[in-house]
């Protein structure tokens, strides 16, 4: 099925899913799709795509690590750089890092980035867990 062109793009949904009345991918465009492609960024190890293995970032190796200013400073720098390197739609303007009151080894990541094409600000929040476990 042919997607409608869009100003500032269309990818796949992020978690991809199918819509089975179309017999289609789920795709997202604009605003939603740049989301979407920093949350698949953020989350994507260096190395783990095969064919483009300097996509992604290194923010998983501060897993474990304790929650002060030099990982706070590193995890920032860490995301400026795959940002600037694999999202050329924006402009980064601000990273800030907090932890989570409520739960304890969460980091809430919040981008506040511009959209160059249209010059509009917007944010998102990654929630990034430091300290993985589970309820097992």
């Amino acid at each position: 099925m042919k997607h409608k062109k869009t100003f500032l793009g269309i990818g796949w949904a992020f978690p991809p899913t199918f819509d089975k009345r179309i017999k289609s991918v789920e795709m997202v465009s604009e605003e939603e799709d740049i989301r979407q492609s920093l949350f698949v960024l953020l989350s994507t190890k260096q190395g783990e795509r095969i064919i483009y293995p300097d996509y992604g970032s290194d923010i998983q190796s501060m897993i474990f690590e304790p929650i002060d200013v030099n990982t706070t400073t590193y995890l920032k720098e860490t995301i400026r750089r795959a940002v600037l390197n694999f999202e050329p739609r924006i402009s980064l303007d601000e990273v800030n890092v907090e932890q989570d009151s409520e739960e304890e080894g969460l980091l809430l990541v919040t981008l506040v980035y511009t959209i160059r094409k249209t010059n509009t600000r917007t944010n998102m929040v990654y929630p990034y867990y430091i300290i993985e476990g589970t309820d097992l």
